[in-house]
């Protein structure tokens, strides 16, 4: 079950959205916690118009979303809440067995100064007890000590129960299943085999990932392992989305509909990433870019990113692609980036920035974005890099050069230079 918290005077924010979204992409039931209802301002009926927006139609409005109104400072509607999430989960004959070994999932973790690695786990199924000897993620260990939500030392923990452990190896990520093994020199085999397999992975230079890349969408549907589209949809401004949204559901065949699974305003950022491994879906960023996290996980989990700067552009690809059109993939690879410390007016040069190399490198002959406050200014080229007075061909990381843009001179202090080349990758076909 999820339990979808708004707050009953601001209605539903983007970030509600965003998780509406993520809900709905993973096919869990919804309940929804409207917060906040001791404020004056609060308006339960507008966030049930909100809601139904969403397809969220609470009960009394006919629909069949459970929706309770909750202050967390008076506590008012707690109890009510609890009543419905325990029987929406009989309803839904949600069940859980004490009987067998216990397994969950890590929520959290850390390493604490006195305490070692510390992990807050939920139990999902049997009872988890200190001495038992554990498996999460790539770490292990024997359970020293547990306690509860009210930091309690206790003994054992059931099904459906927060609990802090200590005595693994290491940190496990957050998301990592846990589960009991009860012969100790079995459970250290299979960490061992496990990190082997993680070394190997991060040795390989590229890994074949299952999600969906645009140029295979042609191949996918004739085989009829896609029947549905599915789109993440950023962009700079709202307007633009929806013009976006419009015209791409109108290019659906008989064969594949296009579904956007989230739209928003502002930057691609690692939750998007998320939400496309958990619905194999495609990242689509008009006139915004991927941040640096949200980089690094796709191109570590496979997920296809498209920054566009023209709506037709869009649509073209998206056409080409259902038709099996798709010319060959062009590929940003990122090679470095500068910080703008200093502008100079020169009479033989104009604008020129005095920059230093933060991370990679920049070469004359690359492409560049200039980055301000997050969001892309201008994409073009370098008219000039130098090293003090002489011309060169690249500056690496932690040196200084001055750069001076093509056609450009809004450069101010503080902004980044992003530098990358275009890679073309020819479309395989077996």
């Amino acid at each position: 079950l999820v339990i979808l918290v708004g707050a009953a005077d601001d209605g539903v924010m983007p970030q509600t959205i965003e998780a509406f979204d993520h809900a709905k992409a993973a096919g869990v039931p919804i309940l929804v916690a409207m917060n906040k209802i001791d404020k004056p301002q609060a308006d339960v009926d507008r966030v049930k118009r909100q809601l139904n927006e969403l397809g969220l139609v609470s009960e009394d409005w006919g629909g069949k979303t459970i929706t309770v109104g909750v202050s967390a400072k008076t506590g008012e509607g707690i109890d009510n809440l609890l009543e419905m999430i325990l029987l929406e989960a009989e309803m839904l004959e949600l069940r859980a067995s004490y009987e067998q070994k216990a397994s969950g999932v890590v929520v959290e973790a850390k390493l604490s100064k006195g305490r070692g690695p510390v992990a807050t786990v939920l139990v999902q199924n049997g009872i988890l007890r200190v001495g038992d000897f554990i498996i999460a993620g790539y770490q292990s260990g024997r359970i020293r000590a547990m306690s509860n939500s009210l930091r309690q030392p206790i003994s054992e923990a059931g099904p459906s129960m927060p609990v802090e452990i200590t005595g693994l190896s290491s940190v496990p990520e957050a998301g990592d299943k846990f589960y009991v093994i009860e012969d100790e020199k079995k459970a250290r085999e299979i960490v061992a085999q496990k990190q082997e397999e993680l070394r190997r992975q991060r040795l390989e230079p590229t890994l074949k990932r299952a999600h969906l890349h645009l140029e295979d969408l042609y191949k996918e549907i004739k085989e009829g392992g896609v029947k549905e589209l599915n789109i993440i949809l950023k962009a700079d401004v709202q307007g633009s989305l929806e013009a976006i949204e419009d015209s791409l559901t109108k290019i659906g065949t008989s064969e594949v509909n296009i579904a956007v699974m989230h739209r928003g305003v502002g930057n691609i950022n690692t939750s998007d990433v998320v939400l496309a491994i958990a619905s194999n879906a495609i990242i689509i960023g008009f006139q915004v870019e991927p941040d640096d996290m949200a980089k690094e996980m796709a191109q570590k989990e496979g997920i296809d990113i498209r920054t566009y700067r023209v709506i037709y552009e869009i649509v073209n690809d998206m056409r080409a692609a259902l038709e099996g059109m798709l010319a060959p993939r062009i590929k940003k690879v990122f090679l470095g980036r500068a910080e703008v410390r200093k502008v100079f007016k020169l009479s033989k040069y104009g604008i020129v920035a005095g920059c230093f190399v933060k991370k990679g490198k920049i070469t004359r002959s690359a492409q560049v974005v200039l980055l301000r406050n997050g969001e892309a200014i201008h994409e073009g080229k370098i008219a000039a890099l130098k090293r003090f007075k002489d011309d060169v061909r690249e500056v690496s990381e932690e040196f200084e050069c001055g750069i001076s843009l093509a056609n450009f001179e809004d450069i101010k202090e503080g902004d980044f230079i992003d530098a990358y080349e275009l890679e073309q990758i020819a479309r395989k076909l077996e």
